[in-house]
């Protein structure tokens, strides 16, 4: 959206910080989602785990998640947001892929398998939300970052269960 007509204007400015607000907003809305799905994707796939080593890098990953939720969460309230819910298709289309997966085979293999693609979903979908909410404020750009980091480490620490 561009504010070429107005700049310099009240009315421009005004429409800016609309914009700014607006993207921040939309930002860290995402996130937060990104989050709880992030959670209940472990949490549906720890009791599965057989490997020590691999349920501590999720129960870490749990960790991470948690406390980078209360982080967005502490911002959305500053910006009088409230949170969003993953999308109910996206949550029952991974919870059934997830049973499924397991159910044919339980084995830490899938288990790492899963967590490898909807980490690199999260990070593919952080990505386009930075490119899409570019007015966003840098503090809900770095909690973005930070997640983009965190999902890129998981999906690398699956890699020697693959």
């Amino acid at each position: 959206m561009e504010y070429t007509e107005n700049n310099g204007t009240a009315e421009g400015i005004e429409n800016v910080e609309n914009k700014k607000h607006d993207d921040t907003e939309k930002l860290l809305r995402e996130c937060n989602a990104g989050i709880k799905m992030g959670i209940s994707s472990i949490d549906e796939v720890l009791p599965s785990v057989h490997d020590s080593r691999l349920k501590g890098i999720l129960e870490r990953g749990r960790r991470e998640h948690a406390d980078l939720g209360d982080e967005t969460h502490e911002l959305l309230l500053q910006y009088d947001c409230d949170t969003k819910e993953p999308h109910p298709v996206a949550k029952s289309m991974s919870w059934i892929k997830t049973n499924v997966m397991l159910m044919v085979n339980p084995s830490d293999k899938t288990v790492a398998d899963l967590m490898t693609d909807g980490c690199n979903m999260g990070v593919k979908s952080l990505n386009g939300y930075l490119n899409e909410y570019t007015l966003a404020d840098s503090k809900a750009q770095k909690i973005t970052g930070k997640l983009i980091d965190i999902e890129e480490r998981m999906a690398d620490s699956m890699a020697e269960f693959l």
